[in-house]
């Protein structure tokens, strides 16, 4: 099981000190705090994609990614999402299999539509065709990475006529997929359609509903033959605060709930703990609480926190990924270790998906020969 945290790159004032960091400020901070992500262990660090105020960090994320991993040797680079409504699957072809050739494999992404309207008009777009663009869009993203020459006509860009996108993927494997929804059971569809990842960003959303999601992509994973239903690839996102002292990490962490640019002047911080995954409290309460998605989501392969929004000052955040990385994940490893069963897959990764393929290439050879004798 993978585990890791996830950026969206806000520019928040802190309201407890009413500083508010420059875009160039909160731009390096995220690149500190994936550095810090690989130094205490964990596997992914992953960043969104927005192209708005208060959002800076992951405007670009081949670029933001492609410097971490400049910096980093072990850490696993994800898109929290990538918009595959707006950006030009030419364009994420290209650049994500640059990264993965920069990266030396390590970079998979997770596809979204995102939830800031505006945006679709900005990149000439139209919202009301949102699951349409998913759909058609990665279709032809999926054919990029896999065949040599396209010829395409769709219906939201311009043809393609013998195509070839470049750099080809590492390896000749494209980059691992995730299908990211909060609330779209079509795209849980796409995603078992594809035999791709679903990852449930449930960070607003109630368990009954992540249940549901989860349970409508593991049931259609099996249903296109790709495996039995507890096989489906399955992320999940999260928010945690943390202090050794559960009254502590409420006190401290009130204000940035309360101001943030989300969910800030919403439901009270106990309400919005009781009805969604966000934890504020003690590391063991953190592990109680995650190993408790397990009784809704079934056995799964990535485990994503949110930990640096709101105007929390980077060197909170730093001192979270430590409590993350030295009293948190290494408990969650152990433990969800033995509750998967042996059947169960685990996180797909770049080695793990060439490993594969040259097993098989391997039994089919000896197969061939086989009949040849």
């Amino acid at each position: 099981m993978q585990f890791g945290i996830f950026t969206v790159g806000d520019v928040t004032t802190d309201p407890t000190t009413g500083r508010t960091p420059s875009e160039h400020e909160r731009i390096t901070a995220t690149v500190a705090i994936a550095k810090k992500a690989e130094e205490v262990g964990l596997d992914v660090f992953a960043t969104g994609q927005h192209h708005n105020p208060p959002f800076v960090a992951p405007a670009n994320p081949p670029v933001l990614l492609a410097s971490i991993a400049a910096q980093t040797e072990r850490i696993l680079l994800s898109t929290s999402t990538t918009l595959i409504t707006t950006t030009d699957p030419v364009r994420i072809a290209e650049d994500y299999a640059m990264l993965q050739h920069l990266s030396n494999g390590r970079v998979d992404l997770m596809m979204g539509r995102g939830n800031t309207g505006p945006v679709y008009p900005w990149f000439g777009k139209d919202i009301r065709e949102g699951i349409s663009l998913a759909v058609e869009n990665y279709a032809l993203l999926h054919r990029l990475w896999r065949e040599e020459i396209v010829d395409w006509q769709g219906n939201h860009r311009t043809p393609l006529q013998g195509y070839t996108s470049t750099p080809r993927p590492l390896d000749g494997i494209p980059p691992f997929v995730w299908h990211g929804s909060i609330r779209s059971p079509e795209i849980a569809e796409q995603a078992a359609y594809y035999g791709d990842g679903f990852f449930s960003n449930h960070i607003f959303w109630p368990a009954s509903h992540t249940r549901q999601m989860v349970q409508l992509y593991r049931r259609r994973f099996e249903h296109y033959g790709h495996g039995s239903a507890d096989q489906a690839i399955v992320g999940l996102g999260g928010q945690v605060f943390m202090r050794r002292n559960s009254q502590d990490a409420v006190r401290e962490f009130r204000p940035y709930f309360d101001n943030a640019p989300v969910y800030g002047h919403g439901p009270s911080l106990e309400e919005f703990t009781r009805q969604t995954p966000l934890t504020v409290g003690s590391p063991q309460e953190v592990i109680e609480r995650t190993l408790s998605f397990r009784e809704y989501a079934g056995d799964y392969q990535r485990q994503l926190w949110l930990m640096d929004h709101a105007g929390l000052p980077l060197g909170t955040v730093l001192e979270q990924l430590d409590l993350l990385g030295e009293e948190v994940v290494p408990v969650l490893r152990k433990e969800f270790a033995a509750l998967k069963p042996a059947h169960v897959p685990d996180a797909p990764t770049h080695a793990g998906l060439l490993a594969a393929r040259e097993q098989t290439a391997g039994t089919t050879d000896t197969r061939t020969l086989e009949e040849a004798s």
